[in-house]
């Protein structure tokens, strides 16, 4: 396609050039284009071809960025980006060394506030707007742009809350598809479906009781409604929402019918909009769909079972529980503090929940997990997908910090699968009657193994176990990383040196196997896929400390310093755990003796 309005627009001020007859055109060249990159780079689809027209409409009626715009969650930003000033860079989107896929605030001035998690904008904004009215620019607008998925979680509704008291220059644009990832759920997302059509709803307007001044819902992607609208709102002052529909996917067919497959979809073909098919031999499960399908079995069997997700049955393979048991399984919303409670709920009752939440997103139900769960020791089970380096979302998205945030909790177990068996009968054993809560942590991706689907096998607790032995030297690991262990001294050329104990446990940890370990080699290596600081290699350098250890003690695992985007592969050599870098720190042992 030749671009002839886009390829001449830099900034939202050659935008401005435009006369409104031509901001159509400009809309269908935005929205293919991101579907002419997408579909070879891969990264999120819909949300930002849902919300083209919208993004058109903001940067031409507002002057970005001295008015500041926020956008919630950042994954329907990519026109965004490709309109200031990085159009000429979005081929390297969600790529080593590339732009983000998600607004940044040190890559460019026009994000103004970085995100990656949800239903942050309202706050961010309202800060901002605030601050600008103490530093005496009274007439800078500050817009914050929010799906009606992220506007149900609770601090979004904090952020209402306090904004509807103020005299703020906020606008609130609500970006009503009825979908976030999943369809969206909730009484909320029933009141904006109704709103859209029933009268007498519109007159007791939830958001006009907040002291907004509400305008809509309008047709997100009818010009000349948002034109007008977004117009005469820049001249108001005061907290403001305007509600518009949207469709996510639009100007793809594939994408407005199948909104959850396309809101990622991988590789697809540009023209038909058709998946490219994954080739070669049958492939080793997602550890997502192990997690889903196994719990479904369980639940077969222990009819106390229960499932919780805050708003991803499909990313977390609850979806499964969910078609087989629809009353024992609760996607709750982006609420990760209520599916945490809820949980805890649960457990006073008896229940035995599984709380599946990705690594990343359970830092925002931390204080819930001390409080709620772990103080009063209920036995919830919580999954944690994503764990690790995560590859091309990047910083805001790395399960890197799980080991370190939750080993410093009293009474609760931590544990990482090495595997697929693993992980069925770490669920197995979870569900039989712990005393405690267990999280159990495991990546994104493929696993390793085919016939996977074993009979189970209950696991003790706290117990670690020797994968491999050596003469000289112990290498130690928890998790998946185990994978790039094994390889590494397979690859290293001095197999009989080195002894592998996967200590599954990073809570308890096995303190007897410690022992043992400390009193035979006197040199130990630690590897993890979490940060190094306080993760598992701490605890393993804490308790030598306490044995009196005087040997060599060596920590690999995600330096300190966040991460960017860039595949699993990229993202592991950069942190130091790789095969390569496992494997030249195994011959620095062997030349260091």
């Amino acid at each position: 396609m030749y671009y002839s309005l886009l390829s001449n627009i830099e900034t939202p001020k050659d935008l401005r050039k435009l006369t409104e007859a031509e901001l159509p055109q400009l809309a269908k060249e935005l929205r293919q284009f991101i579907i002419d990159i997408v579909s070879v780079k891969e990264g999120h689809l819909g949300a930002s071809l849902g919300v083209v027209e919208l993004t058109i409409a903001l940067h031409y009626i507002f002057n970005t960025p001295i008015d500041e715009l926020v956008w919630d969650v950042g994954h329907q930003a990519y026109g965004h980006k490709i309109l200031t000033g990085r159009r000429d860079q979005f081929h390297t989107n969600r790529q080593l060394g590339g732009i983000s896929g998600f607004p940044k605030r040190s890559e460019s001035q026009y994000d103004t506030f970085g995100v990656g998690h949800s239903s942050t904008s309202i706050s961010a904004a309202l800060g901002m707007a605030i601050a600008s009215q103490l530093n005496g620019a009274y007439n800078k607008k500050h817009i914050a742009v929010i799906g009606d998925a992220s506007i149900a979680s609770g601090m979004a509704f904090e952020g209402l809350n306090h904004a509807g008291v103020t005299n703020a220059n906020l606008l609130i644009i609500l970006n009503d598809n009825a979908i976030g990832i999943d369809p969206s759920v909730g009484a909320l997302k029933e009141y904006l479906t109704e709103v859209k059509t029933n009268k007498r709803l519109a007159r007791h307007n939830i958001i006009k009781a907040l002291n907004f001044e509400y305008t809509g819902p309008i047709d997100g992607h009818d010009f000349g409604a948002l034109i007008k609208e977004l117009k005469r709102l820049k001249k108001s002052n005061g907290p403001q929402f305007l509600h518009v529909v949207t469709t996510k996917g639009k100007g793809l067919r594939q994408a407005e019918e199948n909104q959850v497959k396309y809101h990622a979809p991988g590789k697809f073909d540009k023209y038909t909009g058709e998946l490219v098919p994954s080739e070669g031999d049958p492939k080793p499960p997602k550890y997502q769909d192990v997690f889903g399908y196994t719990l479904v079995e369980l639940a077969s069997q222990n009819e106390k079972i229960i499932g919780i997700t805050p708003a991803m049955p499909t990313g977390s393979s609850l979806k499964y529980m969910m078609e087989a048991f629809p009353n024992r399984a609760f996607d709750v919303g982006i609420a990760e503090q209520h599916a945490v409670t809820f949980a805890a709920g649960m457990a006073t009752q008896g229940m035995v929940p599984f709380c599946n939440i990705y690594s990343t997103f359970l830092q925002r139900g931390y204080d819930q997990v001390i409080h709620d769960v772990v103080l009063q020791r209920l036995p919830v089970i919580f999954c944690l997908d994503r764990a690790g380096l995560v590859g091309e979302d990047g910083a805001t998205h790395h399960g890197v910090f799980d080991l370190a945030y939750l080993r410093c909790i009293p009474d609760i177990i931590i544990f990482a699968p090495r595997n697929e068996m693993e992980l069925r009968n770490i669920m197995y054993t979870a569900q039989k009657g712990l005393a405690l809560p267990i999280a159990i942590r495991y990546p994104r991706g493929r696993g390793i193994t085919l016939d996977w689907k074993r009979p189970f096998e209950e696991i003790p607790i706290g117990k670690g176990e020797q994968l491999r032995f050596g003469k000289e030297f112990a290498v130690l690991s928890v998790g998946t990383i185990a994978n790039n262990v094994s390889e590494a001294i397979e690859k290293s050329g001095f197999t009989n040196h080195f002894s592998h104990y996967d200590m599954r446990f990073v809570k308890p940890i096995d303190h007897a196997l410690l022992s043992q370990i400390f009193r035979t080699y006197q040199t130990v290596i630690t590897v993890e896929d979490g940060v190094v600081t306080g993760g598992f290699g701490s605890a393993v350098v804490e308790f030598a400390a306490g044995q009196g250890f005087k040997g060599k003690l060596v920590m690999m695992g995600v330096p300190d310093r966040f991460i960017d985007q860039g595949s699993v592969s990229q993202l592991q050599e950069i942190s130091g755990i790789s095969v390569a870098a496992i494997v030249a720190e195994l011959k620095k042992c062997i030349s260091d003796q």
